[in-house]
């Protein structure tokens, strides 16, 4: 089992994150990220969700027209670890790299 994040690795690891946040009342990272439309949004799900299905990590996530809001947290481990930094890393780079 992969290892929860320990409080100065949570917030190095935060730290090199564009607008990750932790989660309210969980062990868990979140961000809310807004696209010109529908389609373009759910684009972005699709590309996430293919490289998530490559990684066997899964993302807790809400759509809305142009919104998506994102959850990360590793169930398996009870909370926050290197595989939902390195699945929001991901996220971020394809939300600035269009």
């Amino acid at each position: 089992m992969i290892p929860k994040l320990g409080d100065d690795e949570r917030a190095a690891a935060l730290a090199t994150l564009s607008d990750w946040a932790l989660a309210p009342g969980r062990d868990a990272i979140t961000r809310s990220i807004r696209f010109k439309d529908f389609n373009a949004a759910f684009g972005f799900m699709a590309r996430v969700a293919l490289k998530a299905e490559k990684m066997d990590h899964h993302p807790e996530w809400f759509n809305v027209y142009n919104r998506v809001d994102i959850t990360l947290s590793t169930h398996d481990a009870g909370g926050l670890t290197e595989r939902d930094v390195a699945l929001a890393r991901f996220i971020d780079q394809i939300v600035v790299g269009g």
